[in-house]
């Protein structure tokens, strides 16, 4: 699913919960996409720092390590 309609669909079922409520199958759904969405954010965060570098007072550049 892309990006912009998984947030789409998360926002949907967010408000459907607080106004009538979700069915398990809707709560089933909104865990998986949540979980997706995670996911998402948290590769996206690791690619970024996978390009970065750091360049300290004296000069050196160095990589950011996965810690």
């Amino acid at each position: 699913m892309e990006f912009d309609q998984l947030i789409k669909r998360i926002n949907e079922l967010s408000r459907k919960s607080k106004t009538e409520g979700l069915t398990d199958a809707e709560k089933a759904e909104q865990t998986e996409l949540r979980n997706e969405y995670r996911a998402l954010v948290v590769g996206n965060l690791s690619s970024q720092l996978n390009t970065m570098k750091i360049k300290y007072p004296d000069g050196s550049i160095k990589d950011v390590k996965k810690r």
